[in-house]
């Protein structure tokens, strides 16, 4: 492949996406970048999802140290955690490693690491599988060195950073 700047009676990934007007290449170049948005999107999602499985799994092991502390138990070091007394075939089981057992509730937080249960994984791994196939896609529409489609993915990942990369950024002091 060489690199070209073909509008008209151009071809992408299969012979049923032929451009035969100036038209249906424009909207190939704006499908183009909704495509890269849609990558960008995917990536925040996978972001957000781990986020809220942070979020979840801190609130029931505060709950849970909150009554291990209110029955008098100074254990404070809790290898399995059930969220809402339910049963350990329940889906919405946490497990929770700890490296070594911190001295109390706000300790035992910061250094315990989530592991996901089945049914979170096969949702985070989902994602995963739709992030890499639409990079696939992207990468093969990029292989055709059509400038204007390499300029199409290149506005959409500006695009799609602008929009879904736009968090907070966190200050520490050194």
């Amino acid at each position: 492949m060489l690199w070209n700047w073909y509008t008209i009676d151009s071809c992408f990934i299969s012979s049923t996406w032929r451009i035969t007007s100036k038209g249906k290449f424009a909207g190939s170049c704006i499908g183009v970048i909704c495509l890269v948005i849609a990558l960008e999107f995917l990536r925040r999602l996978q972001r957000e999802y781990d986020a809220y499985l942070v979020k979840q799994h801190r609130m029931r092991n505060a709950q849970t140290h909150s009554a291990v502390h209110e029955k008098g138990s100074d254990t404070g070091h809790l290898m399995d955690i059930e969220a809402n007394g339910m049963g350990k075939n329940d889906s919405n089981r946490v497990q929770v490693t700890s490296k070594s057992p911190p001295p109390g509730p706000a300790a035992d937080l910061k250094s315990q690491r989530l592991v996901p249960t089945v049914f979170q994984q096969a949702i985070r791994a989902l994602i995963h599988m739709l992030q890499f196939a639409v990079a696939y896609f992207i990468m093969l529409l990029a292989m055709y060195y059509n400038g204007y489609i390499i300029i199409s993915i290149i506005i959409g990942a500006y695009l799609g950073a602008f929009i879904f990369s736009w968090e907070g950024i966190q200050i520490t002091d050194a």
